[in-house]
């Protein structure tokens, strides 16, 4: 059966956890493709969703995929007044799988939604089968930095909030292909700054490692090969506090894996999501 060109199918908003929650959806769950097991994506610290939308398009090739604005983030609920901690977003992604009534789902997230994925698992809520933990942060109590920079965010979404380019963003992404600078120059604005400098520092307050030994489902580690985000000894650590994780690192990719290696990204799931995505 031939492709469609695409597998979007809208954008929309749910009010879960007492905010509004935007979401864009792939692949979806009717007629032949009815059955399908759900994946949510939850992107990293300045991702709006849209700027995973390459990513969705292909997982919708073969799951009901949805990918979420994090709070503070792209046209989900923002501004001052929220609480930006983990525990609330990891709430946020709990109640947003149960205003859409999805009875099996996976959990996908990159970076800082792989720690909210981590909070939101502890909780063993109804309905999570799978989690896959993308290049996650490791830092916390005690622990070693995340090896970032707050003022390369800071400033870039202070730019990108004056009106930039993608010619200006190659100063932040001197990798990128000229239609991702575009995209990311285009919403980083979106990005709440108190948000963003209050999930960076809690990199380095929460201790998602506490909360692994509570996961008893099936869990994935996709790591990068550079970057330095996740070592060798990190993934010891984390498959002794929870002995089921399955570990693969992407080869050739940084911490922002899709971007670097694409086709390795979808490789390494290998058919841990219930089929091999090519």
């Amino acid at each position: 059966m031939t492709q469609s060109t695409s597998t979007y199918l809208y954008g929309g908003n749910v009010h879960a956890n007492g905010i509004r929650q935007h979401y864009l959806r792939y692949g979806g769950a009717t007629g032949e493709r009815a059955g399908r097991p759900a994946v949510i994506l939850i992107p990293g610290i300045t991702s709006p969703a849209v700027t995973w939308g390459f990513v969705a398009e292909h997982l919708g090739r073969h799951f009901d995929t949805y990918v979420l604005d994090v709070r503070g983030r792209g046209l989900s609920a923002s501004g001052p007044g929220l609480d930006y901690g983990l525990d609330a977003q990891a709430a946020d992604v709990t109640a947003f799988a149960q205003a859409l009534h999805l009875t099996d789902y996976a959990l996908v997230g990159h970076s800082m939604g792989g720690r909210i994925a981590v909070r939101a698992a502890r909780s063993q809520p109804e309905g999570l089968a799978r989690l896959v933990i993308v290049d996650p942060p490791v830092s916390g109590p005690g622990r070693r930095p995340y090896p970032a920079n707050l003022a390369w965010y800071v400033d870039s979404i202070r730019q990108a909030t004056h009106g930039m380019s993608a010619e200006d963003m190659l100063a932040f992404c001197p990798t990128w292909t000229d239609a991702q600078r575009q995209l990311r120059a285009q919403w980083l604005h979106t990005c709440f700054e108190p948000a963003i400098v209050q999930s960076f520092e809690d990199f380095g307050r929460d201790d998602i490692h506490a909360d692994l030994p509570a996961i008893k489902i099936p869990l994935l580690l996709m790591t990068a090969e550079k970057g330095g985000v996740v070592g060798d000894d990190d993934v010891a650590e984390w498959q002794g506090l929870a002995p089921q994780t399955q570990h693969v690192r992407v080869p050739g990719a940084g911490h922002m894996i899709p971007w670097d290696n694409e086709a390795g990204f979808y490789r390494a799931f290998g058919d841990f999501l219930g089929c091999p995505i090519d």
